[in-house]
């Protein structure tokens, strides 16, 4: 589902126009990206938490020449869903 598609599931589940739905998901977007790079944690009961996760400094391989290198330390943005997210997804998959 594209985020287009998801506005337009939301406008029609709520009854509001996609232009606010638009504006409102967009919003919600913005501010997770900014509070995520903050490093602070964004919690959504039902979904899950988005933040930010610190990967250590780690030795690498180039594949292509097989020389050796060292992958720099860096933050990256990662999500936990939550047990009722997880339950749901395992639930409509079991058996397939």
């Amino acid at each position: 589902m594209k985020k287009a598609e998801l506005v337009a599931a939301v406008a029609k589940k709520t009854g509001f126009t996609r232009k606010n739905v638009e504006k409102t998901v967009k919003a919600v977007i913005e501010e997770v990206v900014e509070q995520v790079a903050s490093k602070e944690k964004v919690q959504l009961a039902g979904l899950g938490t988005f933040e930010a996760r610190d990967r250590a400094a780690h030795n690498g391989r180039n594949p292509h020449t097989g020389e050796k290198l060292v992958i720099a330390a860096v933050t990256v943005p990662a999500f936990k869903p939550s047990k009722g997210f997880k339950s749901i997804v395992a639930e409509k998959n079991a058996g397939k």
